[in-house]
């Protein structure tokens, strides 16, 4: 008889019947380990319950099958087929047992999860009440220390509102419904040139311009808050400032309104900052059209020059045609002049630059004009820094720069005065400051001054080029310019009359200045 052999299955079924049982007892023993862990616990009694069923089961039937294996193999059927129905009954007995822990565990676990709810709801409530009662007898022993906490708290927060509102470089300021101010700090006081507090000033009086403040009364109004108001404010001092102003109503707890509160941001320098950088660029398209027409221009006019000089000499000197033609070319020249100026503004010309202290460089420009200004009662007050650094830069351009900034303080002092010519080093560049005490520049025309052509003086004394060409040249030198009128004294904190010109070019390193020498 021919057939799969058996010796495969039986070893199989050997030894998983051996196997069986060791993970049974395996599983008991750690079931037996968490019921001693938690031996209240209802699913780690179920288990070992369970598992000592499975193992006594697992124990039984392997058993039971290892020695059917061992008497068939070893000719003992006979044997086996009387054990057998012994076996099969212990079998389906601990089957049974097994079963019937099964079904125990369903209503036991109802039971137990019924138990466990309202154990954990007393304990819950007891947790509860011991809480409550902690919190009675910690506040009734701690009720002075708690209150003194408090009273801390509320001190520091106070203390950092009132460091905040103190050393804020913004304005914050409270005000009633009329506007009147109740409160502002030390910025908003300085800012507006106050020298008392501000709680007499109304708020709204400080709008330049109405219609600014009917906008932020009826934002107020409608919306119960100002967001990024631009404005002009005019303070005690009479100097403009430009404001972004945030703001916001102030309520009682019956929803009216008693007040309003805000912080300003002084936007000044960001906007005077802004307008000239809109000057330099248009300053940059002007000199290129001025270049243009320059080059245009100075043609014709050459050949006018030319021309009018061959017919001068074919007239006698004293003629009328003679004297004609003199005016002419006086005129051409003069138009020439204009052209070259034009030439300059647009840095259409040479440039030799080297190294230079600008100490030296004004006082080459005085030893010229100083006589004349003496004359016109203008006294020249020198403030030169003896550690200046020295800048790259073309010593007849900047003489032509000094000499077009002491000109116009000279026209601005009619009847005399004092220019004060000051140089210092601040950071990397040398600052020159020219400053006189004449008559000032109005905020309407100060962002107009270098723009080509522009001019106060009357026909006839200026072309208004001056200030073109010198901002050119400082452009050119990679340096800035900036107009200051009134002046503001640092160390005095006053305002001062009169107009002071701000010049900063690059300074060079100790390093650079040695290596340009040699």
């Amino acid at each position: 008889m021919t057939g799969i052999p058996l010796l495969p299955a039986v070893t199989v079924e050997f030894f998983g019947s051996a196997l069986a049982i060791l993970f049974s007892f395996f599983a008991l023993r750690y079931a037996w380990a968490l019921v001693r862990l938690q031996p209240n616990n209802f699913i780690w009694g179920f288990l070992f319950y369970f598992c000592v069923a499975m193992a006594a089961f697992s124990l039984s039937r392997g058993v039971g099958h290892m020695i059917r294996i061992i008497l068939v193999y070893s000719d003992n059927a006979a044997t086996w087929r009387q054990l057998s129905p012994f076996s099969g009954g212990f079998n389906t007995m601990l089957m049974i047992s097994a079963a019937a822990v099964t079904i125990y565990y369903h209503k036991g676990l109802q039971a137990y999860k019924a138990i466990r709810s309202e154990a954990k709801k007393l304990a819950d409530v007891n947790i509860q009440l011991e809480a409550s009662a902690g919190q009675l007898q910690q506040l009734n022993s701690h009720l002075e220390d708690i209150v003194e906490e408090r009273t801390r708290n509320l001190s520091e927060s106070e203390k950092k509102f009132r460091n905040f509102f103190e050393n804020s470089k913004d304005i914050i300021y409270f005000c009633d419904i009329n506007g009147n101010i109740t409160n502002i700090n030390t910025s908003g006081i300085e800012l507006l040139g106050f020298k008392e507090p501000l709680e007499t000033v109304n708020f709204h009086e400080l709008f330049d311009d109405s219609r600014d403040l009917e906008k932020y009364l009826s934002e107020l109004r409608e919306n119960g808050f100002v967001s990024d108001l631009e404005m002009e404010c005019k303070g005690n001092n009479g100097n403009a400032r430009h404001i972004l102003l945030t703001a916001n109503s102030i309520y009682t707890q019956e929803g009216e309104v008693i007040g309003c509160e805000g912080i300003g941001k002084d936007m000044t320098r960001l906007r005077t900052m802004t307008e000239q950088l809109i000057n330099h660029e248009k300053m940059a398209s002007v000199g290129q059209m001025a270049a243009g027409v320059a080059h245009e221009i100075n043609t014709p006019l050459g050949i006018i020059l030319g021309y009018t000089q061959l017919m001068m000499d074919d007239f006698e000197e004293q003629s009328e045609a003679h004297t004609s033609l003199q005016v002419v070319e006086r005129q051409t020249k003069a138009c020439r002049r204009i052209v070259a100026d034009l030439l300059k503004f647009s840095r259409q010309a040479d440039s030799a630059k080297t190294p230079l202290n600008l100490n030296e460089i004004i006082q080459e420009v005085l030893a010229v004009t100083e006589h004349s200004l003496n004359i016109n009662q203008v006294k020249v007050i020198r403030n030169f820094s003896s550690e200046l650094p020295r800048i790259i830069g073309d010593s007849e351009k900047l003489h032509q720069v000094l000499i077009n900034l002491f000109n116009n303080a000279q026209y601005a002092m009619d009847e005399g005065g004092e220019i004060t010519i000051t140089t210092e080093k601040q950071l990397n560049e040398v600052r020159i400051s020219v400053q006189d005490s004449g008559s000032g520049i109005s905020d309407d025309i100060k962002n107009k001054i270098f723009d080509p052509f522009f001019t106060t003086k009357d026909v006839g004394k200026g072309t208004g080029l001056g200030l073109s060409v010198t901002y050119g040249i400082i452009q050119d030198h990679d340096g800035r310019i900036e107009v200051e009128s009134p002046i503001l004294d640092i160390q005095s904190q006053k305002t001062l009359k009169g107009t002071a010109f701000h010049i900063w070019l690059p300074a060079i390193s100790s390093s650079k200045d040695s290596r340009e020498e040699l």
